[in-house]
């Protein structure tokens, strides 16, 4: 096995972003630029074969090594965006990481523009896939403000499921954390992270969601980190994620064999 990952080949666009020198698209754009050399020749190509572990690649002459792996957590605020640039000139969560001694990382997934909470970033690309991939079934647990007083019949349509345009969209776990007469305020849990689930479920309801906060990923909670603050995750931290991604792969793996005997 680790003889097949040493020969595994890469975009060159992918390649430079695994490295953890910069993102997949700044990498496009240096390399169609002319910037880049592969083995001492300079490719213009982004799909160009690379074998990360044995060929050499470098950015205006100077070799690109591989980056220390880092683990990031990060609140993310409402109003920033989950990308390296915008179109549109938005802010991005990068704004909170200028200045910080660190290499290239890449957000673990995604929050929308308008939803804030807990958001992992990192340079390990391999790891930061699995942790995203929807057949990991990371559980990530949501509390989401709504404009409605709660019932159990709106809980139990979200665990139950949702067609929103021929996609059934369900809920793994769904319960009230507080009401009001004009809103409340829910605890949704999800196991697969399809784009924008929740809100597509409860907009196919006829509910407004107000606020959207992920509290967390896995046994990873986003405790008292201040709205827009980072830190590293503890090495604990990390391993903690790692077996919660092993043993939902496992379980995975069962339920499929199971539904084959």
């Amino acid at each position: 096995m680790p003889q097949e990952k040493n020969t595994r080949k890469f975009g060159l666009a992918r390649a430079l972003s695994k490295l953890g020198y910069c993102s997949r698209s700044r990498a496009a754009e240096l390399i169609r630029a002319g910037r880049v050399q592969l083995n001492d020749r300079v490719v213009r190509s982004v799909e160009a074969p690379v074998r990360v572990a044995s060929d050499r690649i470098a950015v205006d002459g100077t070799s690109v090594e591989p980056e220390r792996r880092v683990y990031l957590v990060m609140n993310k605020p409402r109003g920033l965006v989950t990308t390296a640039s915008h179109e549109q000139g938005r802010q991005t969560i990068y704004s909170l990481l200028e200045g910080a001694p660190l290499p290239w990382v890449a957000p673990v997934g995604r929050l929308d523009m308008a939803s804030e909470g807990l958001l992992l970033l990192t340079n390990d690309t391999e790891w930061g896939d699995r942790a995203a991939a929807p057949e990991t079934h990371l559980k990530k647990i949501y509390h989401v403000q709504v404009n409605r007083a709660a019932n159990e019949k709106l809980l139990a349509a979200l665990g139950t499921g949702v067609d929103v345009e021929g996609e059934c969209l369900r809920a793994l776990r769904a319960g009230l954390l507080r009401t009001g007469e004009k809103n409340s305020w829910l605890e949704i849990t999800l196991d697969e992270g399809r784009n924008r689930q929740i809100r597509r479920m409860l907009t196919a309801m006829g509910v407004e969601v107000l606020r959207l906060v992920r509290v967390a990923i896995g046994p990873l909670r986003l405790g008292t980190l201040g709205k827009g603050a980072w830190r590293h995750l503890t090495s604990e931290e990390k391993d903690a994620i790692d077996r919660a991604m092993r043993g939902r792969q496992r379980q995975s793996r069962r339920a499929v064999s199971q539904r084959y005997e």
